[in-house]
């Protein structure tokens, strides 16, 4: 009996249905909680996950043990669906004893970007079974009266910030006090920091006793202890091992020092020659600095998009979700929330500056916005730190955007002289005990792109900040025609969605056509350039000392040739190589 049982769990025999994944990892899985949904197992299959990360392999079997959790790992680990997976797992086992519909577990998210982020990754877990478990994202600042309806019919998980979800606590739209079996609490090291101590204390009183705790992390810093005393029974405490960052194998770090003409030169030369390739993320200081370097970009007819934390949320989750699917390879952010001077600051302070910032006549931003943690940005290739982030935290968490799980990434960061002193504290908390810093200077010979600067000093010109206050104004317009007067629309025609684009030209600055395109006389210059990307980067990649890309270029073409070709295509080097 015991032999047969163990033959029909045993991983092994699903071995023509299922990945490795399954014959490494859920046979631990089967170990511990036998009745695993196999609806559920297929949605992970699906989404080619070929083995477990760390993280998920050791929370998911504590967390079908019926353990409260406090684990901390880096960003972009797989977090969320180290709890997610145990989540659901829990909720399709209670249905088998009590079929009532009801709320079984809230996940509580700092920003309306990850909560929108979880949704899709818990729909995409329950593909299977997304009759037996319904997810409903309530981070959305809508009238509550719109959200009731979703409410009222009882989702299983109900994803949403503390003040959210306490609105609808008080207004009595939701009800945990008797239902609620799990509660999780993703980028723990945030909920205070974004000011919602409060609400979260008040939305405890609404819980029941007893309730299964999840509190994910990227650091561990006071305010995760305090959530710790407040939520946690005898928590098991997972602080896993490693860099917050991959290692130069998989991220590979560069800075150039340079000064703030410089950084303009050097972002049209990496992006209009083709010198960084796949999807990118340019993070700035302030949202004004996202709309200038838009408007410079534009001169050169180069798309890129804003991420404006003034913009409705429905737009700003819709710009992620098209730069997702490869509509656009170029997003410009900026995160000005600094966790530092949010922590610092007391809420009767915040509510000041708000308060004051309103009088001034100015738009408040929305406390609930993050870009550089917690948004899932997927295949992102590059992160150019256009502006250097203020602190070592701010860099982990922008730079972690790439190089996600298996996936290889680079950073290239721009430091001014007032930024070396930011640069040397990121080198201090980067390189810890050992003695090189993973952020290598980038020796880029500033005099070969000279000849492009004037066409630079031309476009930044036309930017000024009457063109910039412009550009915001137009676009902010804009977006919220597109997201009040056509949201019932395109819930209708979702296909006419998809022609909605975000890095469209605004055109507030006076366009020169001349610089959308690279003169002849440049051709040989461009080439040049273009050549020493390769000398610098191909050591890099290739450890093999025969592997010489000047060596490469001599073999394939004589100084007379390239002389007689300036227009020769750096694709025929590649491709020899």
């Amino acid at each position: 009996m015991l032999a047969a049982f163990s033959f029909i769990f045993s991983p092994a025999l699903y071995l023509p249905v299922f990945s490795g994944f399954f014959v490494l990892f859920w046979g631990l899985v089967f170990c511990v909680c036998v009745c695993v949904c196999f609806k559920h197992l297929s949605a992970v299959a699906d989404l080619g996950w070929s083995k477990p990360t760390l993280i998920q392999e050791k929370v998911i079997p504590l967390a079908l043990d019926g353990k409260d959790l406090l684990a901390r790992a880096r960003t972009g680990s797989g977090k969320t669906a180290s709890y997610g997976i145990p989540v659901i797992q829990r909720i399709l086992a209670s249905k088998q004893t009590v079929r009532e519909q009801d709320v079984r577990a809230l996940i509580v998210v700092p920003t309306k970007e990850l909560g929108h982020q979880v949704q899709i990754m818990m729909r995409q877990l329950t593909a299977y079974c997304s009759r037996d478990v319904r997810v409903a994202d309530i981070s959305s600042k809508v009238d509550l009266s719109t959200q009731r309806p979703i409410l009222m019919e009882k989702p299983d998980v109900v994803v949403g910030t503390p003040s959210r979800v306490l609105a609808h606590l008080n207004a009595q739209n939701l009800v945990l006090r008797s239902s609620l079996e799990m509660l999780v609490v993703d980028e723990a090291d945030l909920i205070f920091s974004f000011g919602f101590e409060s609400d979260l204390k008040n939305l405890l009183c609404h819980l029941p006793n007893i309730y299964q705790s999840f509190l994910m992390s990227a650091t561990f810093n006071e305010d995760v202890q305090s959530l710790k005393e407040l939520l946690l029974h005898n928590p098991v405490i997972l602080k896993l091992q490693g860099s917050q960052l991959p290692d130069s194998s998989q991220l590979q770090q560069y800075s150039i020092k340079c000064e703030e003409e410089d950084k303009f030169l050097l972002v049209y030369t990496l992006l209009k020659l083709c010198l960084v390739k796949g999807k990118t993320l340019l993070f700035v200081g302030t949202v004004d600095r996202c709309y200038r370097l838009k408007l410079f970009l534009e001169q050169f007819g180069i798309p890129a998009c804003v991420l404006n934390s003034e913009l409705p949320v429905q737009s700003r989750c819709h710009i992620i979700a098209q730069f997702n699917q490869g509509f656009y390879d170029y997003i410009i952010a900026s995160d000005e929330q600094s966790l530092t001077d949010t922590a610092a600051a007391p809420q009767t302070t915040a509510g000041k500056e708000k308060k004051k910032a309103q009088k001034k006549g100015g738009k408040a931003k929305d406390k609930e916005y993050g870009v550089s943690r917690g948004v899932d940005f997927q295949n992102v290739a590059n992160v150019i730190n256009f502006d250097f982030p203020k602190t070592a935290e701010s860099y982990i968490h922008r730079v972690g955007r790439t190089a996600r799980a298996d996936n290889p990434g680079t950073a290239l960061s721009f430091v001014s002289h007032t930024e070396l002193g930011l640069l040397s504290e990121v080198e201090e908390a980067l390189t810890g005990d050992e003695t090189n810093s993973p952020l290598k200077p980038y020796e880029f010979k500033m005099e070969q792109i000279e000849g492009f600067r004037y066409r630079c000093r031309d476009a930044m010109r036309s930017v000024t900040k009457q063109a910039v206050k412009e550009a915001r104004l137009k676009e902010i317009k804009q977006e919220l025609l597109n997201s009040e007067k056509l949201k019932t629309y395109f819930e209708d025609n979702p296909r006419d969605l998809q022609l909605l684009r975000h890095d469209k030209d605004l055109h507030p600055a006076v366009v020169k056509p001349h610089l959308k395109n690279v003169p002849e006389y440049l051709s040989k210059l461009q080439i040049s350039v273009k050549l020493s990307f390769v000398f610098l980067r191909l050591p890099i990649q290739f450890n093999n000392p025969s592997h010489n890309a000047v060596n490469m270029w001599s073999n394939l073409f004589t100084p007379k040739e390239f002389d007689t070709n300036p227009r020769v295509s750096l694709m025929t080097v590649i491709l020899s190589y």
